[in-house]
């Protein structure tokens, strides 16, 4: 076996004395889509502020691409190749689409100090960041007004602003949250255009999009990972049925 990409082990989040993940033990493989599955309050999202960085673990360890990555914060850990999108749209609302992209493009260069830089010293973002905008489908849209996109564009402008950052491991926080059937389709079909050349783990809800989309699941009940396997062993074990799925076999 190769080395993960990305693993913990024992990790342990407290909050005030709440135990928000209690010894949680992961392995992701380089190139997979793997999923972090689990009823509310399971730990899911504590899980993926700990690997990002923004929620230090209490105990444990954190590595990516071999190095342990524990003590870093969130900057740090995207530059080194580990992006996160959220749960919540985090884009700037007012800016056009293309200009949100650049902006997470202008981070990683020395015109980082430059928030407001004029458009003629930032031209030079524009073909990367429509790049960024190409793969998810919305570089006919880079002119328009963040705030005016629907819903499910919106959390497609937050994949590119990730994209942008050339991730190897990219972290999705309920990608699908909120999208009717149309748009978690073609939510779906992007994550799957995407993926070749990274390592994809994502925390979500709807089971149809784990089954198409993932190579393993891993699910995590009471801040513990309660299983893993492929999205049929999961489904199928007895532990899942009655922790997650409530007896039945969905």
């Amino acid at each position: 076996m190769a080395e993960p990409i990305l693993s913990t082990r024992d990790v342990v989040k407290v909050y005030a004395g709440f135990t928000a993940l209690d010894g949680v033990s992961l392995d992701v493989a380089e190139g997979t889509i793997h999923a972090i599955i689990g009823p509310n309050g399971a730990g899911k999202t504590t899980f993926f502020n700990v690997l990002s960085g923004f929620a230090p673990a209490t105990r444990g360890s954190v590595c990516f691409a071999g190095t342990e990555i524990s003590h870093l914060d969130p900057a740090a850990i995207a530059r080194m190749g580990m992006v996160r999108s959220f749960q919540i749209n985090s884009i700037f609302p007012h800016l056009t689409v293309l200009d949100n992209v650049k902006i997470a493009l202008q981070a990683r260069t020395p015109l980082s100090r430059k928030f407001l830089a004029s458009p003629t010293v930032t031209a030079v973002l524009d073909d990367p960041a429509r790049a960024a905008l190409d793969a998810v489908g919305l570089d006919d849209e880079r002119a328009r007004v963040a705030v005016n996109l629907p819903y499910g564009k919106k959390r497609s402008l937050e994949l590119a602003i990730a994209l942008s950052q050339d991730p190897r491991v990219l972290l999705l926080d309920e990608p699908t949250a909120g999208m009717g059937v149309e748009d978690i389709d073609r939510v779906v079909e992007l994550v799957k255009r995407i993926a070749p050349g990274r390592t994809i783990v994502l925390v979500e809800h709807n089971l149809r999009v784990v089954a198409h989309l993932c190579d393993r699941v891993t699910v995590m009940t009471r801040g513990k990972v309660l299983v893993e396997g492929t999205y049929e062993e999961v489904r199928n074990d007895v532990r899942v049925q009655t922790a997650y799925l409530g007896g039945g076999t969905h």
